[in-house]
């Protein structure tokens, strides 16, 4: 005797499956559940930061974004291709190459170099005592914006923590072709996620950070590619010689090598 399965009419089954999504979605939200996801999160990032600051030497490329709302409220991205060279604890070679900039940063232990090779300026400083404190000298100004540079500092994981108000696993993703943790924070001005490689190696794939403070939530995209590490650079890897007829500038007076173009609102990007 044949029987058959009472259907259940298609409307119904829209609502089914949108009360299942609510359930999930409290249930990912509450309890210990939540907990466990936050200390993930957090056991996962220390990872990260750990395998990154042991690191002697690392080499990697990379491609960025940002976003910018226009007073019109119309997003508009500009993006930018680089790389960088570190030896730790005082040389870093890194270059940032866009539509508006082409920027190359030296630090050979002793000298800070800049050149804007767009503008054929340049400038030079004496340098700090490592490149955790020029990534924090930089971050304050000096015309050159290092989003994502905390990545690489031997302190990262106090850093990144340092204001979190909530921290999430949220599970598995792929970034170019590699499975990666997703890791979602929120601070008190931006969210920020988060994906790192499974695995032995576990390296900073993709980060996004998006301002909670300006209007259209514009974002901030990095994401890293061709991860080196044990490199052993050439001998004169962090040598700087400018151009010939390049024009020396006072440190202060290295303007517009940002990643936008000079008219952009400055108040307006993460």
């Amino acid at each position: 005797m044949t029987t058959s399965t009472p259907s259940v009419p298609a409307p119904r089954r829209v609502r089914l499956t949108a009360i299942s999504m609510m359930l999930a979605a409290s249930l990912i939200g509450t309890g210990s559940f939540a907990q466990a996801r936050e200390a993930d999160a957090l056991a996962i990032l220390e990872s990260m930061t750990d395998y990154v600051g042991s690191q002697t030497s690392l080499e990697f490329s990379f491609d960025s974004s940002i976003e910018v709302i226009t007073p019109e409220l119309e997003k508009i991205q500009f993006t930018n291709s680089g790389g960088a060279l570190l030896n730790r604890p005082d040389k870093l070679r890194a270059h940032r190459v866009g539509g508006y900039a082409d920027v190359e940063l030296v630090f050979d232990g002793r000298t800070v170099s800049m050149l804007g090779k767009s503008r054929n300026v340049y400038a030079q400083f004496d340098g700090p005592e490592s490149v955790d404190t020029l990534i924090e000298a930089l971050r304050s100004g000096q015309g050159v914006a290092l989003p994502g540079a905390d990545l690489l500092l031997t302190n990262a994981y106090e850093v990144l923590t340092n204001g979190i108000l909530e921290a999430k696993h949220i599970g598995r993703g792929v970034i170019d072709g590699v499975e990666c943790e997703h890791l979602a924070f929120r601070n008190r001005d931006t969210d920020w996620q988060l994906w790192v490689e499974v695995g032995e190696r576990p390296i900073p794939r993709k980060l996004v950070i998006t301002s909670k403070t300006l209007n259209s939530a514009p974002q901030y995209t990095l994401q890293v590619k061709d991860w080196k590490t044990d490199v052993t650079p050439a001998a004169d890897a962090f040598a700087f010689t400018p151009p010939q007829d390049a024009q020396r500038l006072e440190a202060h007076e290295l303007v517009d090598l940002d990643e936008l173009p000079p008219d952009a609102a400055p108040g307006d990007n993460p």
